[in-house]
């Protein structure tokens, strides 16, 4: 229970008085019921305030600007944009544009332009340029029988031993979980016993197929940046030759995933080297179709995405609704 002295010595407002005004005797400042009372208030008071003021601090608001081109040069107003994702690779950003109904999307693709930042928004590299977006990947049928001999299963600790060791080193990185990857294991795994029989890692030693799960091996997968599920990445000998700000070049494969055009792919890559002295010939020999399917993976895995978009000027009545509307829609956040 708390005495009567001890709740008389929280009258902050008498031991003030005493300290500012010295010449008042002591006896005339003496603590009072009532004096601690308002003192213990107006802690509490002031406690509610500093709470509300660092409340108000944190909290995060939006704010929306209207800025009208009022020029008379045609009807088209152009907005440039430059946005910078220091976690999301070039490999799958994308930009769509809609009108405010979100039933028109507008077809921007030739005025934006993709680049490999790192984590600090520095460009990386040349502009990146994305696999065909219009094309349908087929996984083929469907494939029951198991391949036990087929990919390679890799790890941090073997992966670069291999990766220089052998001339052409396709992986596909994966994850147990996702859909994807189990609709191409099968079919990738078929197709790694197929060019294991063609070219003996032991004898032929050009290529070699191997698996990365992801969720086994993460730094393995984060060092290569890989952010979606399944990704086949191919490697060659020699990369270092090929180096881009410090990072190793490698490049993706876009294209169909059943087991015809996988061994397609592997064995258009791997007729350019010489059996003997594994090196590359000064003709690649690669179809133009298989060409357009590998595309310079990212060496980062950040993007910078800019361009621009061409949209009708808005009328002035138009204009006045959708600033209420914005008005309003801001006052509620």
């Amino acid at each position: 229970m708390v005495s009567p002295t001890k709740l008389k010595s929280v009258d902050f407002y008498s031991l003030l008085l005493w300290i500012v005004v010295k010449k008042i005797p002591r006896d005339l400042t003496e603590a009072s019921f009532s004096g601690a009372g308002l003192s213990i208030v107006a802690a509490l008071v002031m406690m509610l305030l500093f709470g509300m003021e660092l409340s108000s601090y944190l909290e995060v608001t939006t704010t929306t600007a209207v800025v009208v081109d009022m020029s008379s040069d045609g009807d088209f107003l152009r907005i440039d944009f430059n946005i910078s994702f220091p976690a999301l690779s070039c490999e799958f950003a994308s930009l769509d544009v809609s009108d405010a109904l979100g039933t028109n999307r507008l077809n921007i693709t030739k005025t934006v332009r993709k680049f490999p930042i790192d984590p600090h928004l520095k460009t990386t590299g040349g502009e990146f340029h994305s696999g065909l977006a219009s094309h349908h990947i087929n996984h083929g049928e469907e494939i029951k029988q198991e391949f036990p001999d087929g990919a390679i299963q890799l790890t941090n600790g073997g992966f670069e031993s291999l990766s220089h060791h052998f001339p052409l080193l396709i992986v596909n990185f994966n994850a147990p979980w996702c859909y994807w990857s189990n609709r191409l294991k099968p079919s990738w795994e078929k197709a790694a016993t197929i060019i294991k029989q063609r070219y003996d890692p032991d004898t032929d030693g050009r290529v070699l197929l191997g698996s990365v799960d992801c969720t086994e091996e993460p730094a393995l997968c984060r060092r290569n940046h890989i952010q979606g599920y399944p990704s086949i990445r191919i490697f060659r000998k020699g990369s270092e030759l090929k180096e881009d700000h410090g990072h190793h070049e490698h490049e993706s494969y876009y294209g169909d995933r059943d087991t015809e055009s996988i061994v397609k792919m592997v064995d258009e890559l791997v007729v350019p080297i010489h059996p003997e002295t594994h090196k590359l010939a000064l003709d690649w020999g690669v179809s133009n179709d298989t060409a357009k399917l590998l595309k310079k993976a990212p060496v980062t895995g950040g993007c910078r995405v800019e361009g621009y978009v061409r949209v009708k000027k808005v009328k002035p009545s138009e204009l006045q609704e959708k600033m209420v509307f914005l008005a309003a829609e801001n006052r509620y956040l």
